[in-house]
């Protein structure tokens, strides 16, 4: 009890930390009055999404919590009811100190770059520790009160649950909002991205933040927690059979305890002059929470299990998700040839642009694939399946300040929109754009790593399910496992369709009504009138929690039908399509839309011709089609191949 007692600190010391941050981040000045009331409109704006999300989320936890109670228990419906509260909250921290840091940090852009990187990345760093320290205090908690990691599964999935709605709500929000403002504003207007003049512009700059703010730290929140509870359940089962010692299942607990004091060291290495490299400043602070980490893993591991193998697996992990990042920039970062190659077929219009795209973003699949292979063969080869889930756990160790660096994105985003708004100056904007261009590239690795760690935890659930369900083996040649297996491979793609179609459907209505302003509102295109912000926000807000619904209740009924219906064997065949499929998609979406944004900035930044051109035309197209793919169905999936393995934990006694 006294290495649990030992998490339950760290995840304290974790909160405290970020609420430090957070308070030295508010008390920054925030600009002038029309600054602040840009932003005050984007904050409400989110936060009345989200609180009209979470009213509707309420009586679905009341009715999955009552299911589970009846026909699994108490202790498990219980842990399932905080599991969804704990994600909940992770988000609304995170996206209230966002919304607050964005006028912040375009102020701070007045003094230099390196003012402005401070408030955007500290402002992701009250994210980053908030969500770890909520997660690790949530299940080192429910695991000392109760004492068996079974009972944490319902935990799991109540993070599982809201995670699959805040991804798939969010991310249809703002693409709604993003590709209306695009499609009006620039193409068919000619207008700057964030002029005030598109009435579109809020509900955009709120998008960035219930999408990948809100959003993001509900996914990573449930990948966290899901892979420590899962080598935790590992971990007992490898203690039954007498293959390690008790503290197995502890182990996971004090890595990710270490791993949050690695990342808040790792916060302290990132700042920069005014003229410096502002990517290597925030991969300054990665690496060397990376190097932080491995030492004390090395430490803990050997005093707890004295096993240098299972120290190995977690450094596997580790790397793999510094590889994975890595792969991420080369393929979207506008510096690298492939999204420069993006940006030149352009030239010759929207079309091969397209398939320039499309091209890259399959390509891509090749080097996190390797990675990954490579990180399960390794894991398995120094600790067994024990190995391979450590390493799910060694990959999200440093988790608090990964997510920093990815919520700074939209941070970033929101203080170049508020400085355009606020018609701070070419200097200003300039320097605040700086921000964004380095932003889209940490969004765009924050999205590798959260699909790479979403790999290896659905790994480490699908092990930990066939341990809990009692299959040595799944016989492949059994038709009702094949049968399972192209299900699972079908449904990425099918819950894909459904949040692209509705992505599509509000973006027509968010379309349509830019186009109603611009017609009906007299002297709006000459700015001297102002457009109705608010009714924008409202259509996205409406269209996009109706259409949540569906793509979230697939994800619970299908693995419960094929469990019930076809068998748990026929359930591990499920399971298995859908990570192989799921992975590799996820992969190809998110790198497809942030190379898609990066061609498109390329062009923006005075190449190929810059604005205004048929070169830029296209690109804007380009990035359009790839906004749903990387900000809507791509991330959702991470969520989909994970929650699927958490109902099947949570409901293997039914199967049996």
């Amino acid at each position: 009890m006294d290495l649990i007692l030992f998490a339950l600190i760290v995840g304290i010391v974790s909160l405290i930390f970020a609420a430090f941050l957070a308070r030295n981040v508010l008390k920054q000045d925030a600009g002038t009055p029309e600054m602040i009331e840009i932003s005050d409109a984007i904050q409400e704006g989110a936060m009345a999404f989200l609180n009209r999300e979470y009213k509707m989320l309420i009586g679905f936890v009341v009715i999955v919590s009552a299911v589970i109670a009846a026909t699994i228990g108490i202790e498990t419906a219980l842990t399932f009811v905080i599991g969804a509260f704990a994600s909940a909250l992770a988000g609304n921290i995170g996206m209230r100190v966002a919304t607050k840091s964005n006028a912040r940090t375009a102020n701070a852009c007045r003094e230099g770059l390196g003012a402005g990187l401070k408030i955007a990345f500290s402002s992701g760093a009250v994210m980053g520790l908030a969500v770890v320290g909520l997660g690790l205090l949530g299940v080192s908690g429910m695991y000392y009160i109760f004492g068996d990691p079974a009972v944490l599964f319902g935990f799991g999935f109540g993070a599982s649950s809201i995670a699959l709605f805040a991804r798939v709500g969010g991310g249809i929000y703002t693409k709604a909002a993003d590709v209306g403002a695009d499609l009006v504003g620039k193409v068919e207007k000619g207008i700057p991205e964030d002029d005030p003049r598109n009435p579109a512009v809020i509900a955009d700059n709120v998008g960035d933040n219930v999408g990948d703010v809100a959003g993001m730290g509900a996914d990573l929140f449930e990948s966290y927690v899901s892979s420590i509870i899962a080598t935790m359940a590992i971990g007992l089962a490898a203690y039954l059979a007498g293959d390690m010692g008790p503290d197995a299942m502890v182990l996971p607990l004090l890595l990710a305890g270490v791993g949050i004091i690695s990342s808040i060291i790792g916060t302290f290495f990132v700042g920069v002059g005014n003229d410096a490299n502002l990517s290597a400043a925030m991969n300054k602070g990665i690496y060397a929470s990376a190097v932080f980490m491995a030492i004390m893993a090395y430490v803990v591991v050997m005093v707890v299990l004295g096993d240098v193998g299972v120290f190995y697996a977690t450094i596997v992990g580790l790397i793999a998700g510094i590889l994975i990042g890595l792969s991420t920039e080369y393929y979207t970062s506008p510096d690298r040839a492939p999204v420069q190659r993006i940006a030149e077929s352009s030239q010759t219009g929207a079309g091969t642009n397209i398939i320039r795209g499309m091209s890259v973003s399959m390509h891509s699949t090749l080097p996190p694939i390797i990675v990954v292979c490579l990180a399960i063969i390794l894991a398995h080869h120094f600790a067994g399946l024990y190995g391979v889930a450590i390493a799910a756990v060694g990959m999200l160790s440093t988790l608090g300040i990964t997510l920093a660096a990815d919520t700074y994105g939209p941070v970033a985003d929101n203080a170049a929109g508020i400085a355009e708004m606020a018609r701070m100056g070419p200097e200003i904007r300039e320097r605040a754009e700086a921000l964004d261009a380095v932003g889209n590239t940490t969004a765009a690795i924050g999205k590798g790593f959260a699909i790479g760690s979403a790999a290896l935890t659905a790994l480490a659930l699908f092990s930990a399910y066939r341990m809990v369900i009692g299959l040595e083996t799944i016989d492949v040649t059994k038709p009702s496992v094949i049968a399972g297996v192209f299900i699972g491979g079908m449904l990425p793609f099918l819950f894909s369709a459904i949040t692209m179609e509705s992505v599509g459907k509000a973006a027509f209505q968010i379309v349509n009504e830019v186009r109603r302003q611009f017609k009906e509102i007299p002297g709006l295109m000459e700015g001297t009138a102002k457009p109705d912000y608010v009714k924008c926000i409202d259509v996205s807000t409406v269209v996009a929690l109706r259409e949540m619904g569906v793509p979230g209740m697939l994800a619970i009924a299908v693995p419960l039908a094929v469990g019930m219906i076809l068998g748990p064997e026929a359930l591990g065949g499920l399971l298995v399509g859908a990570i192989v499929t799921g992975f590799l998609l996820a992969i190809m979406m998110a790198n497809a839309g942030g190379a898609w944004d990066n061609a498109k900035k390329y062009i923006e930044a005075g190449n190929l011709g810059g604005k205004g051109t048929k070169t830029h035309a296209a690109a804007v197209i380009g990035d359009t089609v790839g906004d749903p793919f990387k900000d809507t169905s791509g991330p959702s999936l991470n969520i989909l191949i994970k929650l699927m393995g958490i109902v099947a934990l949570v409901f293997a006694p039914l199967f049996i």
